[in-house]
């Protein structure tokens, strides 16, 4: 099937990526340097805007840097942009043809602003609009759900990230600790390792596969992290809504306690990621709340203690701000299987394009 094998050439895809794109990334940062930026503004779609999410994290915590999501209908349907001569407006788009998402970088570029598209097609019309293409070269995405290019967009940002921190990094420079959401290193080093980690997700499939299989009967769930991976909640659940029809609902795990958190009773589904780094003390804390309220929880985790509050799925270790590319494998793993379970076909959700060409 065509999600399982794009997925399971997710690896590769980022191998390459840290290969072969390191020069266009390291010629954004340059020009970020030059001209003393200091404002990110990403426009993004879908799955495309939880990178963006990504970038919020790691461009805030290791690189000082203020992120804001665009407001593409401000260019689209209003006309109305903001100011975004002194920003680094970066567009996020798999296929490069949402006209919204254009719109913004026609706007930045012609504000005079530095522009980017991160995008698997560089012949469309996002990377016609930017100054640099970030091509992602993930190969032909049949599959209408997402999978190797979100691993490639955020792989991209997290390259761009490493480039901030050490305008060159060629050369690899020591490894931030596994907990360390920013650090002094460049992160070069810890890059390298990341598509074996992804590899080794993709080795708790079997497990995954009996979680899912248990879960067939779910109609609604939670879906909660913080940090660098509230990102992977957000795409979770937009995996099991595409796929499954189930209606996962993503929460930080901080919003959730503000209200969310009564839905809660004995046997609500729950699932939950959460990596070692400053974050994971609070999610901890929270989950062990849930799971004596008698919640039904699925945890996927590098760390042994928080697996043990619920379903544990035991992932790689990374640093924190690298580990959603681990992280977000068995997530997408689990919407599969679940999927299948459920009698459906993954590779053929009901009412969905690949492409979707708003404004």
């Amino acid at each position: 099937m065509s999600m399982r094998t794009e997925l399971g050439e997710s690896p590769d895809v980022v191998e390459d990526l840290l290969a072969s794109g390191r020069e266009r990334v390291d010629r954004i940062a340059r020009e970020v340097r030059r001209r003393g930026i200091r404002l990110v503004v990403i426009a993004a779609r879908g799955t495309s805007d939880h990178a963006a999410v990504y970038a919020q994290y790691v461009l805030g915590a290791r690189n000082g840097l203020v992120v804001a999501p665009a407001t593409p209908s401000l260019s689209s349907i209003y006309g109305s942009p903001p100011r975004l001569d002194e920003a680094l407006v970066l567009g996020i788009s798999q296929s490069g043809r949402s006209p919204d998402v254009v719109a913004v970088l026609e706007d930045g570029r012609r504000q005079g602003g530095l522009t980017a598209a991160i995008t698997n097609d560089p012949s469309s019309e996002l990377a016609a609009a930017a100054d640099t293409v970030l091509e992602l070269g993930a190969g032909p995405e049949r599959a209408v759900a997402a999978t190797k290019t979100y691993l490639a967009e955020i792989a991209v940002v997290a390259m761009l990230s490493a480039a901030l921190s050490n305008v060159d990094f060629s050369e690899a420079a020591p490894s931030a600790s596994d907990g360390d959401g920013g650090g002094a290193s460049d992160g070069a080093a810890d890059l390298e390792r990341v598509p074996d980690a992804m590899r080794a997700a993709l080795g708790t499939e079997p497990r995954v596969a009996e979680l899912a299989r248990e879960r067939t009967a779910i109609e609604a769930c939670v879906v909660l992290a913080r940090g660098f991976q509230y990102a992977t909640a957000r795409e979770w659940a937009l995996k099991l809504k595409e796929l499954t029809g189930v209606l996962a609902d993503p929460y930080s795990g901080a919003d959730f306690q503000h209200g969310p958190i009564t839905i809660v009773d004995a046997g609500f589904p729950v699932l939950a990621v959460a990596t070692r780094g400053p974050a994971l003390a609070g999610m901890a804390s929270l989950l062990g709340t849930l799971r004596q309220r008698g919640a039904r929880t699925l945890v996927l985790s590098d760390d042994a203690e928080l697996r043990r509050l619920g379903d544990g799925v035991e992932l790689p270790s990374l640093p924190e701000w690298l580990s959603p590319l681990a992280a977000i494998v068995p997530a997408q793993l689990f919407a599969y299987h679940l999927a299948l379970a459920r009698g459906l076909d993954p590779d053929a959700p009901p009412n969905l394009q690949k492409v979707t060409l708003t404004r």
